[in-house]
C-alpha cells in the first residue's frame, strides 16, 4: 500500500510540474520558483534569484487552485492552505493575473481540465475565517454595521502589528520611497490638516475616524476641536482611550454611529473623510454629500479621500475576493462619479490630487510588517485571517502599482455667497 501511495504521489508531482511549465511558458519574469509537497523544486531560470517560491502543500493543490479558473477560487486555495508563498507575495499576485488572463482554445481547455481532474481531489479542511454573510438591504444602517464589523472588529492588537504607531489605516505620504512608515504617515496627517487650513478653535468632523490618529494630530498640533464617528466599537473604544490619555477629552469625542445619524443641528467649520467613501456605495453618494453639505458651515471645506476605480481595470470578477473576504459591500466608484455627486450637492471642487504611488508604497510596508509578525499575529487571529490580510494587501499593492486603482484627495468648498475664503495659491500646503 505504501508503494502505491508513493507511486501515486510521484505521478502527481510529475503532472504538476508539467502543467506549471506549460501554463507559465509565456510568463516573462523568471524570478520565481516552485516547490512541491515532497521537496521537488523547479525554477524556470535556475541561475536567477527567486523573488518568491510557490509551495504546493499536497498532491491535489493544483487541482484546487485551477479547476475553477477565477480569482476567488485561486485566493481561497491560498487562504485555506492548499498552497503557500515564501518571499514576495506581490510577485506571485502578478503571476496569478497572468494565469487568469491566458486565452486558450476549447481543445486546450478540455485538455487542461482533464489533466487537473487526474490529480487527487483532496486537501486540508477549510477552517478559520469564513466569507462574509451579511443580512438586510445593501447599505442600510444595520447592514453597513455588519460590513464594518466584519473587517474592522477583527482585533485592535492585530492591526497594531502592521500599522504605524498612530494606527492610520490609509495611504501615507512619502517624500522618498525609502522613508519609514511612521514618518510618512505623520506627514500625511499634517498634509491633510494643511489642506483643510485648520486653525485653533475650528470644529472638525472626522467621518470614519478609525482609531483616532487624525483626531489626535489635529487637536495636538492645530488646536482643533474634533468629533469623530465610526461604526466599529473596538475602534471607538481605543480612539476614546487615546484621546483621554492625551488630555484631549474636553475638546474631542468619538461617537459610535453612522454619519447619516449625525444631528443636523451640529455645525462644523471643516469636514474630513479618509478611506470611508468606499463604504458608502455608488447609489448613496448623493446622500453622503448632501449630509456633508448640511453639516458644514458656509465657507467651510471638506476633504474627501478615497480609493477610486479606473477604466482600465480588469473585469469586475477580480473584485470577488475583496467583496467576499475583505470589504463586503465595498464599492470603488470612479473619481468622476464622486466629484459629480459632490457638485450636485452644491459643493465646489477646488482641488483633486492622486496619491496612487503612495498607496502602493504604504501597502508594501504593511505586508512586510505583517509578515515579520506572523507568529505574533496568530495570538490574535487564525491562520486564515492572517492570509486574507496578507493577500489583500499584497494584491492591492500590485493593483495600485499597475494603475488599476487610484486614490484621490478632493478638496471641496461650501461657498459663502460665492466667496470661497481660500487663498489664491496652494503655497501654504507645502510649507
Amino acid at each position: 500500500m505504501a508503494t502505491q501511495v508513493k507511486d501515486s504521489e510521484d505521478l502527481a508531482a510529475r503532472l504538476c510540474l508539467s502543467l506549471l511549465q506549460e501554463l507559465l511558458s509565456g510568463y516573462t519574469p523568471g524570478d520565481f520558483a516552485v516547490r512541491l509537497w515532497e521537496g521537488t523544486r523547479w525554477a524556470p531560470e535556475p541561475l536567477q534569484p527567486s523573488r518568491c517560491t510557490l509551495l504546493l502543500s499536497h498532491p491535489g493543490a493544483l487541482r484546487r487552485m485551477l479547476a475553477t479558473p477565477n480569482q476567488l477560487n485561486l485566493a481561497e486555495a491560498y487562504v485555506y492552505g492548499d498552497f503557500d508563498v515564501e518571499g514576495d507575495l506581490e510577485a506571485l499576485v502578478a503571476m496569478g493575473d497572468h494565469l487568469r488572463s491566458q486565452s486558450h482554445t476549447l481543445w486546450e481547455k478540455l485538455n487542461l481540465a482533464r489533466a487537473l481532474r487526474s490529480l487527487p481531489d483532496s486537501g486540508p479542511q477549510r477552517r478559520g475565517r469564513q466569507a462574509a454573510r451579511l443580512r438586510g438591504e445593501k447599505h442600510s444602517l444595520d447592514r453597513d454595521r455588519q460590513a464594518i464589523a466584519y473587517h474592522y472588529n477583527v482585533s485592535n492588537d492585530f492591526y497594531a502589528l502592521f500599522l504605524d504607531r498612530r494606527m492610520v489605516y490609509s495611504c501615507a505620504y512619502f517624500a522618498d520611497p525609502e522613508e519609514e512608515l511612521d514618518l510618512a504617515q505623520e506627514r500625511k496627517l499634517d498634509y491633510v490638516c494643511r489642506k483643510l487650513r485648520l486653525r485653533p478653535g475650528d470644529r472638525l468632523l472626522d467621518i470614519g475616524c478609525g482609531w483616532g490618529g487624525l483626531m489626535l494630530h489635529a487637536a495636538q498640533h492645530y488646536g482643533a476641536e474634533v468629533v469623530g464617528v465610526t461604526l466599529s466599537q473596538p475602534q471607538a473604544e481605543l480612539a476614546s482611550q487615546r484621546l483621554r490619555q492625551a488630555g484631549l477629552a474636553d475638546r474631542c469625542r468619538v461617537d459610535l454611529l453612522d454619519y447619516r445619524q449625525l444631528d443636523p443641528a451640529e455645525r462644523f467649520d471643516k469636514l474630513v473623510s479618509i478611506g470611508m467613501v468606499e463604504h458608502v456605495g455608488a447609489d448613496h453618494l448623493p446622500e453622503y454629500f448632501r449630509k456633508a453639505w448640511e453639516l458644514l458651515r458656509p465657507g467651510g471645506v471638506f476633504l474627501n479621500h478615497g480609493i477610486a476605480d479606473h477604466a482600465s481595470r480588469p473585469p469586475a470578477e477580480a473584485r470577488g475576493y475583496l467583496n467576499t473576504y475583505v470589504f463586503p459591500d465595498g464599492e470603488l466608484p470612479p473619481l468622476h462619479a464622486v466629484l459629480r455627486a459632490a457638485e450636485e450637492a452644491r459643493f465646489e471642487v477646488r482641488d483633486a490630487e492622486s496619491l496612487r504611488e503612495h498607496y502602493a508604497l504604504t501597502l508594501r510596508h504593511w505586508v512586510r510588517r505583517l509578515e515579520a509578525c506572523h507568529q505574533e499575529a496568530l495570538r490574535h487571529v487564525d491562520e486564515a485571517t492572517y492570509r486574507i490580510w496578507r493577500l489583500y494587501m499584497a494584491g492591492s499593492a500590485n493593483w495600485f502599482a499597475r494603475g488599476y486603482l487610484g486614490v484621490f484627495q478632493a478638496l471641496l468648498v461650501k461657498p459663502d455667497r460665492g466667496i470661497s475664503g481660500l487663498p489664491l495659491t496652494r503655497g501654504d500646503w507645502y510649507k
